[in-house]
């Protein structure tokens, strides 16, 4: 096993050109399942190397329920440094499931609070809120998948740029861009050095919804009318964890790719362009972490097959 059972827990960093890179060149669509792929695969990785080295890391401590033959100096001698790492993975591996743990609990929560907040509401697409605060959001899962508006927002925008509005979040719901985010906000708290990749995706996501609304009104003006002022008057939305428009982050970047070309169509850039050989590194960094994870995983498993009498 040697080094590689720790190599996905820096692998990531190969990434990090491509998550930068992406926003830019790739179409938006493209950029989110790329780097969304790219940070689970990495995130299962790291966290398999760790528990693979939690398990030397554990059968060392006196009183553990392992098998003695856990112990030998031949498992020890499979994870280098045993002594540091073995015992250093424990509380490292118990942080990283408390973090995913509470993600999906506050995730969980966030949507039953904002369902049981819209029960007694008729159970249309569209829901608008008498609430002088202006936000929108979707929301996903339930009976149905909802658009929620308040006055508030609806107020402040013309007809053209309403039915913007109502695009976009549309386009969220349509593509289950909440199981994007998600995927990547655990990543993130799987493996730190991947959370360059989950910034990526919350601006990619909110892009892929920004062209399928350009393309269900007719304009890209249009869009970019509505973002720009949506985000001049939002103050927050109860429902923070969810994709909403006019999300904190780089509205200005996002108008400015709407009053420009529309993306080229989804495929692999060429190795001969820096998002291409971004695209490739970030490729081969996630081949060689799931390789190494796998090699790791298969001789620990060997050798604690051959230390454990039977």
């Amino acid at each position: 096993m040697g080094v590689f059972v720790f190599l996905p827990l820096v692998l990531p960093l190969t990434a990090w050109p491509i998550a930068r890179l992406a926003e830019q060149h790739l179409h938006p669509r493209t950029a989110t399942r790329l780097l969304t792929a790219v940070a689970a695969v990495m995130a299962v990785c790291s966290t398999v190397c760790l528990a693979l080295a939690m398990v030397v890391g554990t059968a060392q401590l006196p009183g553990n329920p392992l098998p003695d033959g856990w112990s030998d100096p031949e498992v020890r001698a499979a994870v280098p440094y045993d002594e540091i790492v073995g015992k250093a993975a424990i509380p490292a591996l118990c942080a990283v499931v408390v973090a995913c743990g509470r993600t999906l609990w506050r995730h969980g929560r966030v949507r039953r609070h904002a369902h049981r907040a819209l029960a007694g509401l008729p159970g249309t697409g569209v829901v608008v809120l008498p609430d002088e605060m202006p936000y929108a959001y979707a929301l996903p899962g339930g009976r149905r998948d909802r658009v929620v508006v308040t006055t508030g927002l609806l107020d402040r925008l013309e007809p053209a740029e309403r039915r913007a509005l109502f695009a976009h979040e549309r386009a969220h719901l349509a593509a289950r861009h909440h199981r994007f985010l998600l995927a990547v906000r655990l990543a993130a708290r799987a493996n730190p050095f991947l959370r360059p990749l989950r910034t990526a995706v919350s601006y990619t996501a909110e892009r892929w919804a920004d062209e399928e609304a350009a393309r269900a009104v007719g304009s890209r003006r249009t869009v970019a009318s509505a973002i720009g002022k949506a985000a001049l008057v939002s103050r927050g939305t109860p429902v923070a964890t969810l994709a909403r428009f006019a999300a904190p982050g780089p509205v200005p970047r996002r108008v400015a790719a709407l009053l420009g070309p529309a993306p080229q169509g989804c495929r692999w850039p060429s190795l001969f362009t820096s998002v291409g050989l971004a695209a490739w590194c970030a490729a081969a960094g996630t081949a060689v972490s799931a390789m190494s994870s796998a090699n790791s995983a298969v001789t620990m498993v060997l050798i604690l097959r051959a230390a454990t009498p039977f």
